[in-house]
């Protein structure tokens, strides 16, 4: 019986079921131990056979606030539709560059991204990539509905909270820093160089994370966008995200 998963979460338009195919390609390109892949999601339309879709868990909380990817929390569910074992949750924009079986063997009950900040001292991690144990954390899932409108008041989005009750009950651990750069942060130059330089891959990468508003279908093509300087076109993202 395979006990390892793949988690993602689609919903909303922002992603088409083109990415879920993508990541599942990805993944079965990369890791080479056996995986079972899920997508929470309001709409499975388009997302192939070889994905088992679920509906996203209910969450009873107040719909009137900024959305902060609170419903990645509910993966954290005590009853997770009887799901048992290990899962490694990908977000949908990331992009594998390098085999990821060591983030099924690396050490630690609950691994993360540690959040790309100029604030070191800080000990939130970036959710794009994280690793825990079906079950075992329902207090995650359970605090945040319990106490939705205190955590809104403390914490900016759900990796905030996710960090900060994981590392207050049993610590938290982060993946190496080189497995999984951002795209903006590390891959792309700055500026000036931004502008002539194309964007590389950083050595010992593995997971390619990408941040707000330049996703793997820009980087591509690269250009300019509201909320990020000038990036060069990357080809090389194209060869790996397919």
């Amino acid at each position: 019986m395979v006990n390892r998963y793949i988690f993602c979460m689609k919903w909303g338009t922002l992603y088409s079921a083109d990415y879920v195919n993508r990541l599942y390609a990805m993944v079965s390109r990369h890791l080479s131990l056996d995986f079972n892949m899920v997508c929470f999601t309001d709409d499975p339309t388009g997302i192939i056979p070889d994905i088992d879709c679920y509906p996203i868990p209910a969450m009873d909380i107040r719909t009137d606030t900024p959305e902060r990817m609170w419903k990645k929390l509910s993966t954290f569910k005590a009853d997770l539709y009887g799901l048992q074992g290990t899962a490694l949750f990908l977000d949908l924009d990331i992009v594998i560059v390098a085999s990821i079986d060591d983030f099924f063997t690396y050490p630690g009950d609950f691994v993360i991204i540690k959040d790309h900040s100029w604030r070191c001292w800080r000990i939130t991690g970036n959710s794009s990539v994280y690793r825990f144990e079906i079950g075992q954390h329902g207090y995650v899932f359970d605090e945040f509905i319990a106490t939705f409108d205190a955590v809104i008041k403390c914490h900016r989005n759900e990796q905030e909270y996710l960090t900060q009750t994981i590392n207050q009950k049993i610590g938290i651990q982060y993946w190496p820093k080189a497995w999984c750069p951002s795209f903006k942060y590390d891959c792309v130059s700055r500026f000036p160089l931004a502008f002539w330089k194309v964007p590389q891959i950083t050595m010992g990468a593995k997971i390619i994370i990408f941040h707000g508003e330049i996703n793997p279908h820009k980087a591509i093509h690269g250009g300019q966008g509201k909320w990020y300087r000038y990036v060069r076109a990357a080809p090389w993202v194209k060869e790996y995200w397919h």
